[in-house]
């Protein structure tokens, strides 16, 4: 039998963070992993973030809940086929609900061969307490997502004050009672954490939320035709609507060598630099 682990939470919380620094300690355990990633878009930036040697499939161009099962059924199907793996993690995109997009794992094709150990969902501290802030619909999803949890990582508690981690974990306890809540920095989970998942011995009564379908979520490519200043770039992001939830990818910088590895979530900037 081989552990799977549907690894949710919205958009920019800290998903691939969590999944990078889960992969290792797998490895360091002698674990071998797979993985199947999710991407909104049609570029599959965060899956440069898992080493070549780690099998992994991936459903751009939607999310796995609102694109039908199928595609993850196949998915899981090639990697049973081709990989030799222990435990597969499954990352959503931050617009699926985890229920849904969990539904597609107990397919009867290979149900006695998985164990679903459960959902772990991140959740963005910082975003949580200004929840109000998003649109009825996306509030619903960021709910949904930890409503369903099995275990929920208060992520990005660096950036809140001793008063604000305390009222983080008491809203979260009440919304979801059940699960074990973790305060994280950059989506750092022990790995003991997550095998001492055992939420769905059975299968879980679903109930299809159809969240994801409603939020009207899109998704553009940008291509950049010349090098940037760097203060003209910081001034075209500070201009960017609320609306704009997410933007990860690569930008030329005047005057630097390598391209600018540039993530934004929630008005929230994290850069480095790529030699490409």
């Amino acid at each position: 039998m081989k552990d799977v682990y549907l690894f949710s939470g919205f958009l920019g919380s800290g998903k691939t963070s969590m999944l990078v620094d889960v992969l290792r300690q797998c490895k360091e355990e002698g674990l071998k992993p797979a993985v199947i990633m999710n991407e909104l878009g049609e570029i599959p930036f965060d899956s440069r973030a898992v080493d070549v040697e780690v099998p992994l499939k991936e459903i751009l161009d939607g999310c796995i809940c609102c694109t039908g099962g199928e595609k993850t059924e196949a998915q899981i199907q090639t990697l049973l086929h081709e990989a030799d793996f222990d435990v597969l993690i499954i990352e959503t995109t931050g617009a699926a609900h985890p229920v849904e997009a969990l539904d597609a794992v107990y397919s009867p094709l290979f149900a006695d061969r998985l164990n679903i150990k459960g959902i772990v969902t991140v959740a963005d501290s910082r975003r949580w307490l200004e929840r109000e802030g998003l649109s009825p619909q996306a509030r619903s999803l960021f709910l949904e997502q930890i409503r369903h949890a099995h275990l929920i990582l208060a992520n990005k508690s660096d950036l809140l004050t001793e008063a604000e981690k305390a009222r983080v974990v008491f809203e979260l306890q009440g919304l979801n009672p059940n699960a074990m809540i973790l305060q994280t920095v950059h989506g750092r989970v022990p790995l003991k954490w997550l095998k001492a998942m055992q939420a769905t011995a059975g299968k879980m009564e679903i109930s299809p939320a159809r969240i994801g379908h409603h939020l009207h979520l899109g998704s553009r490519v940008i291509e950049f035709t010349r090098p940037f200043a760097l203060e003209e770039f910081e001034e075209w992001v500070r201009g960017l609507p609320d609306t704009v939830y997410r933007m990860k990818g690569y930008v030329p910088i005047e005057g630097m060598a390598y391209l600018m590895l540039f993530q934004y979530a929630y008005g929230l900037i994290h850069n480095g630099f790529l030699n490409i």
